[in-house]
């Protein structure tokens, strides 16, 4: 299954920008939503590349179409907010604005495309599905009254709709593969369903939460939590499902009764399904996935076989934020098993903090689970992910958050009293030490396994290849006795180039994308075995001809206590700096924690990416004649036992200093005419900038928290909470010093905010700080927008606002005297 996630973008679902004039307390601007200049509009109306869905047998790739931008009446459409679920209450689905628009097949051998016939007018494809044998594709077309499931022979490239019948697509998209490429599993809305009673608007009483104490919990805050009995009845009501088989001649067979579910997974011979269910009662604190759950196995005749677990409400969590449940959990079916169960049991209560050699241990059990369950591993640190391959091969990693260690080891799952054998160790935040992912592939029962030599002696490695010269992604073989990797291929200047999907389990042939500075992302056939240079299967062009010419620097410098740092570096088309002297620039950055100096100087990214012009960053004022330093790397470093954020400003303001003197040396920036601006937790690095520097002139802080007081159980990487670490949120937060601004910033905030920590209130809250201190600030919130902004007319007007605001403040900017 596949939330469209575009290979390539050049607008993404995120941006916001800046304001004009100043305006004073208790008074409005202009009203509507505006247009920003015709070249800003352009990057917001660019076309928008296909999604790259290559078929299970590496013959055949889906290209998925997307139109433009949605408009704010799409995203304007009734949403419930329920347990941390947005639910779009017509359709039955979770709220979802971006779909496919149409679709075509790519014969990966030849290159020659096919369009698809049978498709509605208007369609809004939301999820595909690959059938093993690649002989289908399955995919969800969203109606005005629910979520209808098609289907595409790939020999004809015709499509039809499956069934009548409506899916359940809350929690999920509602559809999967089972028994092969014949049959698929669904979620379907019950068949007679009473509606919920009317609404009365009198109140039965107060709505009360209760504490009978226990020890410190880790409860981080969430938005759109459930308030009221009623609320928890619309839950019910919502997620209410019914399971059923349809074969690929549309023939349905529902099985069982209706259910509060929230999950559901075939085994891989399609004979047991294995549930979780909601169990009552619910929080108004916490999220859905920590609600108390009924786990069961049932048959493919919906007779309960066996109850796996009764999870009760996770309402208390060890503190830490390695902490999880005690007890068992992340249930789910091994890929190369006909029905084999796996599930995780934590060690020590959950509780990282306890001194033991055993926080996880890794379980097996296979049908008909009456036998004793198998421990296929004990873990040290915390379980973080299981590939599959046979009896002989599965590779199990573990993490500890804390120290970012990470550590992958192999095992034999069907071999008893085996012994893990480690294959890689190091510091996840360590790039340059990286080995790559395993290649997966899938198999005749349709789930990802490991992908081996023939012999089954090695698997195969893709990564991006970080290094001290770039990004410069490869492909490796890896033999499992030696331990050692051979790099059959590597990206080569002056193209950035990844692997998509390998063609033999030789591992020499396979398909990439290919793309440089001036050449958006076209796939490529590459054939290891000849001396043939790679085929190209696409010729998509330049989506933006005017930002032809625009060039890109990845550059180096060190800060003051010689940590060194990087940042791409943008100059407008036919901008040269000797010939015409500093530009104003915008910087644009998110701060991130390291346990080691050496991780925070790693070269991140790479010098031959496609010049993606997005409305998501600060790249479309490259239009307007600013110069742009992108990703400015902003690292807060806590070596040892010492924790980041204990030097929180010190080490960024350091960071600025470092980038500011930098750009200022090129001479591609007029020190007294830069922007700083940054998104989330960029928003607060940007705000406590202006708090504790000079450095900038103004500040563009979208979707940001900026008074840590409101998220006092941990925010980002910091666990402690805000009564052990009360100093620490103090210092950090820059609502603490709103009388210290003196520089302008503008505050941008989605009103329906959905991020855990960043409530539309923070920005509200800041703004009304500064304002009332006297300083220039203005707030702009989009109606009916999130975390990431989508409605077309929303980022239109952002970037008029963006635009109005580095106008008047940085691009003309009076000298100010103040900041000699």
């Amino acid at each position: 299954m596949f939330r469209f996630k575009p290979l390539f973008f050049f607008a993404t679902l995120s941006l916001v920008a800046a304001s004009s004039s100043q305006i004073y307390a208790g008074t409005t601007s202009e009203s509507g939503y505006q247009l920003p200049p015709p070249e800003l509009q352009a990057v917001v109306d660019a076309p928008r590349g296909p999604v790259f869905r290559l078929g299970p047998q590496r013959k055949t790739a889906l290209l998925l179409t997307l139109p433009g931008l949605p408009s704010i009446v799409d995203v304007s459409q009734p949403e419930l907010k329920l347990a941390g679920l947005r639910i779009n209450p017509r359709t039955r689905a979770a709220s979802h604005f971006d779909f496919g628009n149409g679709m075509s097949l790519l014969d990966v051998t030849t290159g020659k495309l096919r369009e698809v016939t049978g498709l509605p007018a208007k369609v809004k494809i939301a999820e595909t599905a690959w059938s093993p044998d690649e002989h289908w594709l399955a995919f969800s077309i969203w109606v005005d009254n629910g979520v209808e499931l098609w289907l595409m022979d790939v020999r004809t490239a015709a499509v039809r709709r499956l069934m009548a019948d409506k899916l359940n697509a809350v929690t999920g998209p509602g559809f999967s593969w089972i028994e092969g490429s014949d049959k698929l599993l669904v979620r379907l809305l019950p068949l007679r369903q009473k509606e919920l009673a009317a609404t009365s608007f009198v109140p039965s009483g107060p709505n009360t939460q209760e504490s009978k104490g226990g020890k410190a919990s880790q409860n981080r805050t969430y938005p759109d939590m459930l308030k009221t009995p009623r609320d928890s009845d619309v839950l019910d009501w919502q997620l209410q499902t019914q399971l059923g088989f349809v074969n690929v001649r549309g023939e349905l067979h529902r099985i069982g009764n209706a259910m509060t579910l929230i999950k559901s997974l075939a085994s891989p011979d399609g004979k047991l399904i294995l549930t979780t269910q909601l169990r009552r009662p619910y929080s108004t604190m916490l999220p859905m996935d920590r609600f108390g759950q009924l786990i069961e196995i049932w048959d493919n005749q919906g007779k309960k076989v066996k109850t796996i677990a009764e999870r009760p409400m996770r309402e208390r969590l060890p503190t830490g934020i390695d902490a999880v449940q005690a007890g068992p959990r992340d249930f789910g079916w091994r890929h190369d098993k006909p029905a084999t169960l796996y599930w995780l049991e934590a060690q020590a209560g959950g509780d990282p903090e306890v001194n033991s050699k055993v926080h996880d241990a890794l379980f097996q059990q296979a049908a008909p689970f009456d036998g004793q369950a198998q421990k296929i591993m004990d873990l040290a640190w915390r379980f973080g992910s299981v590939q599959w391959g046979n009896d002989n091969l599965a590779l199990v990693t573990e993490n500890w958050v804390k120290t970012k260690d990470t550590r992958t080891w192999r095992v034999q799952p069907g071999v008893a009293d085996s012994k893990p054998e480690l294959l890689f160790s190091r510091k996840y935040e360590d790039q340059y030490a990286n080995p790559g992912a395993p290649v997966m592939t899938q198999n005749a029962m349709g789930r990802q396994i490991l992908r081996t030599t023939p012999d089954g002696k090695a698997i195969f490695l893709t990564g991006t290849g970080a290094s001290p010269e770039g990004d410069r992604p490869f492909l490796d073989k890896f033999d499992l006795a030696s331990k050692q990797a051979n790099r059959l291929w590597r990206s080569q200047a002056p193209y950035y180039e990844e692997v998509l999907g390998l063609l033999n389990d030789k591992g020499s042939s396979f398909v990439t994308s290919r793309e440089a500075n001036e050449e958006r992302p076209n796939f490529y056939l590459h054939d290891l075995s000849s001396n043939a240079a790679p085929r190209a299967l696409t010729q998509f062009p330049h989506p933006m001809p005017q930002f032809k010419g625009v060039k890109r620097q990845q550059i180096r410098y060190e800060r003051e206590d010689g940590v060194d740092l990087t940042a791409t570096l943008y100059l407008p088309p036919g901008y040269d700096p000797k010939r015409d002297g500093p530009r104003p620039m915008i910087m644009w950055a998110y701060p991130r924690e390291f346990k080691t100096a050496e991780a925070a100087s790693q070269v991140i990214g790479s010098p031959y990416k496609f010049n993606r012009i997005s409305y998501n960053g600060p790249h479309a004022m490259l239009a307007r004649g600013y110069t742009v330093l992108d990703g400015p790397t902003m690292p807060i470093i806590g070596e040892g036992k010492k924790e980041p954020n204990d030097t929180y400003l010190e080490q960024l303001k350091m960071d600025a200093e470092a980038a500011v003197d930098e750009v200022v040396r090129l001479g591609v920036a007029d020190r007294n005419r830069i922007a700083i601006g940054g998104h989330s937790y960029g928003a607060f690095m940007t705000a406590n900038l202006l708090a504790h520097t000079r450095l900038f002139r103004a500040g563009i802080a979208r979707s940001g928290a900026y008074n840590r007081s409101l998220t006092p159980f941990g925010f980002q990487s910091e666990d402690r909470n805000y009564w052990k670490a009360n100093k620490v949120y103090q210092d950090m937060s820059p609502f603490n010093f709103a009388n210290q601004f003196k520089d302008p910033i503008l505050f941008i905030h989605g009103e329906q905010d959905n991020n855990p920590g960043t409530f539309p209130m923070q920005s509200e809250r800041m703004y009304q700080a500064i304002q009332g201190l006297g300083g220039v600030t203005r707030l702009s919130m989009l109606p009916n927008e999130s975390h990431s902004y989508r409605a077309r007319e929303s980022i239109l007007h952002m970037l008029w606002e963006q635009d109005r605001w580095l106008e008047t403040y940085v691009k003309n900017a009076k000298p100010d005297s103040s900041r000699d």
